[in-house]
Order: structure tokens, then C-alpha cells, then sequence
């Protein structure tokens, strides 16, 4: 007689807020290293962030999609900048009726008397960031002409309706922890 045993997933229910920085990266880093200790299979993660740095962004978004950790999203409040692709290495991704994204280009701010060599650098790294973004925004999300030409030149705000009908979300719904769970701010 076989038997077969329903292993359940071990869920932990955490927050992450603030700049996406190398701050953030490493608290990212130390938290992902307890949740693999602590044989946590899925995180459920609620983020708010109005961005920070490209690369750091970039850099959390491929460690998490790689994760052994599966990775459930949600937003409550506000995501923009470098943490809307942050946001998007989830495998399930939900926002609160109330909550917002925002996307927009790469920007930066030159010293002031500037040469045009040192000019020629800061837009290429802009074009290059935006390069890296653009791509992980494609492969992720579905926006309209309309909402692609809005990106190109200025900020696109997106309701969690707008964010549903992109693909950005697969639910409108409020993270809420069951009963009982502990929850960790990472």
C-alpha cells in the first residue's frame, strides 16, 4: 500500500521599505540567508519604496528571482522607480485597491560646469540603465502604446486596476498575514 505524504510549505510573512540602496541589498541578502535556515519555502514580502539606485535594484531583483525562496509581492501603499523591477522578481504579485506604481526613465544631475566628455558618460550609463529596465519591464509586464509613449518621456502612474490589466499584478488584494504568523521587517 502506498502512501503519499503532503509535505506543507513553510511561509513567512515579511516587510521591506525604504531606498533601494546597498543598505537595502544587504538587509535583502541577510534576510533571504535566515529564511533558507529557517526552511522557509515561499516569502510573502510587502513592499514600499519610492526607489533608489538602478543597479541595486537590478541586483535585488535577480537574486530574488534566483532564489530558492519563492517570492509573493505585494503592494499596500507605493512602489516606483527601481522598485517597481524590484517588485516584479516575484512569482505572484498582488496590490491593495489604494496602492500605486510608478515607472519612468533613468534621470541624473550633472555638477554644474561639466565638461562634455563627463556629459557623454552620464548618458550612457542612463542609456544603459535604461537598457536593463526597459527589458526586465517587457518581459514582465504588458503596458499599452499609449502607456509605453507616456514611459518614454515622463512618469507613468498606475493604479492597482491599471497594474492588474498590465499583468504587473495578478490580484487587487491587501497583504494580510494570517493569524498567528510572526512577521518580520527585513
Amino acid at each position: 500500500m502506498n502512501e503519499e505524504k503532503t509535505l506543507q510549505e513553510k511561509e513567512g510573512w515579511y516587510t521591506l521599505s525604504g531606498d533601494v540602496n546597498s543598505d537595502m541589498v544587504h538587509r535583502m541578502f541577510d534576510a533571504v540567508a535566515a529564511m533558507t535556515e529557517d526552511g522557509i519555502d515561499t516569502a510573502h514580502v510587502l513592499l514600499q519604496s519610492n526607489g533608489g539606485y538602478v543597479s541595486d535594484g537590478l541586483c535585488l531583483y535577480n537574486f530574488m528571482a534566483s532564489s530558492p525562496i519563492r517570492f509573493v509581492m505585494y503592494n499596500a501603499g507605493a512602489v516606483a522607480s527601481i522598485a517597481v523591477v524590484l517588485y516584479l522578481a516575484g512569482s505572484r504579485r498582488y496590490a491593495s485597491e489604494t496602492a500605486r506604481f510608478m515607472i519612468h526613465k533613468s534621470h541624473a544631475t550633472a555638477s554644474p560646469g561639466s565638461r562634455p566628455d563627463a556629459l557623454n558618460i552620464i548618458v550612457e550609463g542612463l542609456r544603459a540603465d535604461d537598457a536593463r529596465t526597459e527589458a526586465i519591464l517587457r518581459k514582465e509586464i504588458e503596458l499599452s502604446p499609449e502607456q509605453w509613449s507616456v514611459h518614454q518621456y515622463g512618469d507613468l502612474h498606475l493604479t492597482a486596476r491599471d497594474a492588474k490589466k498590465a499583468k504587473m499584478i495578478h490580484e487587487v488584494l491587501d497583504f494580510a498575514p494570517p493569524k498567528g504568523a510572526i512577521l518580520r521587517n527585513i
